[in-house]
């Protein structure tokens, strides 16, 4: 049988093919967002599809790491993620750093949006510590993938280099343990750290601690930890954070399977399992749908940080519901307002994935959404909301963003071959800040 007749035939009895064909599938559409939402001058990518929405770094960094799974997928050339990668990074290194407040950086971090044709600081944004840390994942990425003689790959790996060591990571500290949120010119440093409760903020404190040239010490990280909850759910004891993506954001790069800091070590789990546990707490409270939303359950649920249809109040069978826009949606606390993501949903696929491909299928063939978006899933969808708009079963998010797309592409490659997370491991510097974490054993014992 040839592959177009066999594909024809699976059209017929199942648009989306087997599991390995539709992941295929929603990745290569999901990629061309890092494709065509990108400045070809400055390499930087939009935070999102919206008319004259502006850069953000953790999208890039996001972009970045794309960029190799596109190589080895074959949905770009070598030579052309070189290029890209290879543009982005030398302008944000020859991007003006400094105190003022239209520059790109200052003390090697860069402002969370930046002018998608300038890359000066856009809507003042804050000099953000965990976007500048996503960014530079990507860029450490790159660093380890991009390994030939060839010109522009030997920059690309002086460049990352470059950008990497120069981040002053002890500044960041103003003055104490911990790392603030960020900076801006007009006011000084943000009023909040990464001190208190489980985040995102692993990849940060990762990079800080294997600094080669302005490490953190341990003890900040030890203090972050020292605050972490769990709480048992629904049966599953876990360490507590009600988003989807405070599990995921830091997994996309760092393959915590099997190695353990002090807080693993005291609850028996690594973050790896305590995701997976998080996952299907997602799922449960889904299936109770306490709150009564439309088509929560098993296959509808993944709540975490989206767009949404308000700010408003609308009526929903005579009664006043609170919608909001975008923010870090949670459960079982909340906030809840009936809106799920899809994209949280496969960055979920290496913890839990028969629960993850049931869901992903349904989204596709019983919600279409993937009918009405430019690239792969929309990104968020509420089925409550009494406006519907292009979608029948309910509204959907006008805009795609630059945050969602990343971890569908690279939690669907970390699922089937474990591209990211390898050549993460493959950089000193990351491996150093695991170790100065205190984190030991599985893979991370086997090198040197």
């Amino acid at each position: 049988m040839t592959n177009s007749l066999k594909h024809k035939q699976l059209a017929v009895v199942n648009p989306q093919g087997t599991d390995a064909e539709m992941l295929q599938l929603l990745q290569r559409e999901t990629f061309e967002y890092f494709l065509k939402e990108m400045n070809p001058k400055t390499g930087l990518i939009a935070d999102k599809t919206e008319p004259g929405a502006p850069s953000s770094i953790a999208a890039v960094g996001m972009g970045l790491s794309s960029y190799i799974v596109g190589v080895e997928r074959g949905y770009l050339s070598r030579t052309e993620a070189v290029n890209r990668t290879h543009t982005v990074l030398k302008f944000l290194y020859l991007s003006h750093q400094g105190p003022e407040a239209d520059a790109t950086g200052y003390k090697g971090f860069y402002y969370h949006f930046l002018d998608m044709q300038t890359g000066k600081r856009a809507w003042q944004s804050e000099l953000s510590t965990v976007d500048t840390a996503i960014l530079l994942a990507g860029v450490l990425t790159a660093q380890n993938y991009f390994d030939g003689k060839q010109k522009k790959e030997v920059e690309i790996r002086e460049l990352a280099d470059e950008l990497y060591k120069r981040v002053d990571w002890q500044w960041a500290l103003n003055g104490g343990d911990t790392l603030t949120h960020g900076w801006q010119p007009e006011s000084g440093f943000l009023p909040y750290r990464w001190d208190t409760g489980y985040s995102e903020a692993h990849i940060l404190y990762i990079l800080a601690l294997g600094s080669p040239t302005y490490p953190i010490k341990p003890s900040g990280y030890k203090k972050w930890i020292n605050t972490f909850e769990c709480k048992n759910i629904y049966d599953r004891e876990y360490l507590y954070a009600g988003p989807l993506f405070i599990h995921q954001m830091s997994h996309i790069w760092l393959d915590f399977r099997g190695i353990h800091d002090d807080f693993n070590k005291k609850t028996g789990i690594d973050y790896f399992e305590n995701s997976s546990r998080a996952t299907c707490v997602q799922q449960e409270y889904a299936i109770k749908n306490p709150l009564g939303f439309a088509h929560y359950g098993e296959n509808g649920w993944g709540f975490t940080a989206s767009d949404g249809p308000g700010p408003c109040v609308a009526e929903v069978n005579g009664v006043p519901k609170v919608f909001y826009n975008y923010t870090a949606r949670g459960v079982p606390f909340g906030p809840d307002d009936g809106t799920i993501s899809p994209w949280a949903v496969v960055a979920s696929l290496p913890f839990c994935s028969k629960v993850v491909l049931k869901t992903i299928r349904h989204a596709i063939e019983k919600l279409d959404l993937k009918k009405y978006s430019d690239y792969g899933f929309d990104a968020s969808f509420n089925p409550t909301y009494p406006e519907k708009g292009a979608n029948p079963n309910g509204w959907i998010s006008p805009w795609q963003f630059g945050l969602n797309q990343g971890p569908i592409i690279l939690m669907i490659e970390n699922y089937e071959t474990g591209l990211i997370w390898a050549t993460i491991k493959k950089s000193p510097y990351v491996v150093n800040g695991l170790r100065s974490a205190g984190f030991t054993g599985g893979w991370l014992d086997k090198i040197n």
